[in-house]
């Protein structure tokens, strides 16, 4: 089993310019590969198979920074094109912006050059590197991510190969209903229903973050003061992001450690997000990455993770008696079924239905 551990790196100032260096050069093979790709497209309207030792010769810098990290920049090149040729809603990979892409670059383990001691992690071609480790882990190192936030922080992501390791999994069901007024409404198969309050991560601090844009956009561009303008905006940013992280996390921790087979339904947020008013709301909701966290989840711990169809009308049915009640708008929150007489909430309701699909 492959997983990943992330820690907090603390590098010199020689060590981060090093680093900046890396993501630059990353960053650069990889649109010079796509850009002669195109091109030789266009000419031949065959594909082009260039790899970065290519341009060591015209471009000397390149020599100056770990050769693993231009290698990856190529394989990740290569994994673009195939998944575009798999599937063209994907899209044509597409050229890294200095300023919006992420600042990158990974690195392999061979032969033992990448380990930790002393509080430190030893990197090629850079050494020894001051790392806060928070908590311990067995396994093979096989690869290392190196990032820098918009905030300066540095970062490492260690890829470990482990074994699987034993877990006990619960016996229990759960039915998982996504909402924005509430995150999560979940009934399990002892049919306890629980709200998961909406944290709103974005919208508690919205004005915080619109006062710092502001201030942002009346800095003269190129200026310190913008500089220090710019740290503060993308500092409101990452602690949303974190609270975001903090709260999805937890919840989905808790809800694989609890139950063996878990059902949620399945959500288009891209076309939900074409509703103006909601658009913003959804796209703070996270949904998408909680999916994902639950899938991957449930895999390490045995559990069985089912996404229901996309169009199975969890909402409409009555979870007493099965009639079929049709649409709702959304602000109905509660309807009484026209059958059995029986009042639901809509959203538990909703969970109570995506549980009769556990197997």
């Amino acid at each position: 089993m492959l997983k990943a551990y992330k820690f907090r790196l603390y590098p010199t100032e020689i060590q981060k310019a090093y680093f900046a260096n890396c993501f630059g050069c990353a960053r650069f093979v990889y649109n010079r590969m796509l850009n002669d790709k195109i091109e030789h497209y266009k000419e031949t309207n065959q594909m082009l198979k260039n790899t970065p030792a290519q341009y060591k010769n015209e471009f000397p810098f390149l020599k100056d920074v770990d050769s693993l990290a231009l290698a990856n920049a190529q394989q990740n090149l290569e994994k673009a094109y195939k998944n575009f040729f798999r599937d063209k809603s994907v899209g044509f990979p597409k050229f890294k912006s200095k300023h919006k892409s992420n600042d990158s670059y990974t690195t392999n383990n061979q032969g033992g050059n990448i380990r930790i001691e002393d509080n430190k992690i030893k990197l090629p071609k850079i050494g020894f590197v001051k790392i806060r480790q928070h908590r311990d882990f067995d396994g093979l190192i096989k690869s290392c991510t190196i990032s820098m936030t918009k905030t300066g922080k540095y970062f490492i992501s260690i890829l470990v190969e482990q074994e699987v390791p034993e877990w006990v999994p619960a016996e229990h069901k759960i039915g998982i209903d996504l909402g924005i007024s509430d995150f999560a409404v979940t009934t399990n198969d002892a049919d306890e229903s629980v709200k998961h309050a909406n944290p709103k991560c974005l919208y508690r601090s919205e004005q915080k973050v619109k006062k710092a844009q502001r201030a942002l956009s009346r800095k003269q561009k190129g200026s310190k003061n913008r500089e220090k303008a710019r740290l503060v905006l993308a500092k409101k940013h990452e602690k949303i992001v974190n609270q975001r992280k903090d709260f999805l996390h937890k919840l989905s921790d808790q809800i694989t450690d609890e139950n063996q087979v878990i059902v949620i339904e399945t959500l288009r947020s891209s076309n939900m997000m074409k509703n103006h008013k909601l658009a913003k709301a959804i796209g703070d909701v996270s949904w998408s990455e909680f999916c994902r966290q639950l899938a991957y989840k449930a895999e390490w711990k045995g559990g069985t993770l089912i996404k229901a169809d996309r169009f199975y009308p969890s909402s409409q049915i009555c979870s007493a008696c099965g009639q079929r009640d049709g649409k709702k708008a959304l602000h109905i929150r509660a309807w009484t079924c026209p059958e059995c007489g029986t009042t639901h909430d809509r959203d538990i309701n909703a969970s109570r239905n995506l549980l009769v699909l556990a197997k």
